[in-house]
């Protein structure tokens, strides 16, 4: 049987639990990729709703190239959620609240800080231990295009 989603057997050839290989395995990985922390990007998404998701795409592609592991819930909720609909706002901002706090660290647009935006950033400082928060410009951004 293998990890969920890292492709390492947790058993042996024999169907035993084998926590050894396994653990050894996830160390060569952690090798050939490094550590990287969950980090959650905020930009906004009403209004111009295509070039926002661009946007996003685009934050999401510099935190890969950093070596971060991007979260961006507003590239993933529309895709099932209706932006417009209060109830589905309402909702996918708790799970915005939810995910940022699984987050290490938080990215920001700094150039169109919306109101949604705001509140996470706001949540962002009142954890226990509050996260790094990083503000993102266009000449940051334009790194990764192509």
């Amino acid at each position: 049987m293998a990890a969920a989603g890292i492709g390492i057997e947790t058993t042996n050839a024999e169907g035993y639990p084998d926590s050894t290989t396994f653990q050894a395995l996830r160390r060569v990985q952690r090798a050939e990729f490094g550590y990287r922390p969950l980090t959650y990007i905020c930009s906004p998404y009403r209004g111009d709703v295509e070039a926002n998701t661009e946007l996003a795409r685009q934050l999401c592609a510099l935190a890969v190239k950093r070596k971060k592991i991007p979260l961006a819930p507003h590239l993933l909720f529309p895709q099932f959620m209706d932006d417009d609909l209060d109830s589905d706002r309402e909702l996918a901002m708790f799970m915005n609240r939810i995910m940022l706090g699984k987050c290490e660290s938080l990215w920001v647009w700094e150039e169109d800080i919306t109101a949604g935006m705001r509140l996470e950033i706001e949540w962002a400082s009142l954890y226990k231990h509050p996260l790094p928060i990083t503000y993102i410009n266009r000449t940051e951004l334009m790194e990764v295009r192509p």
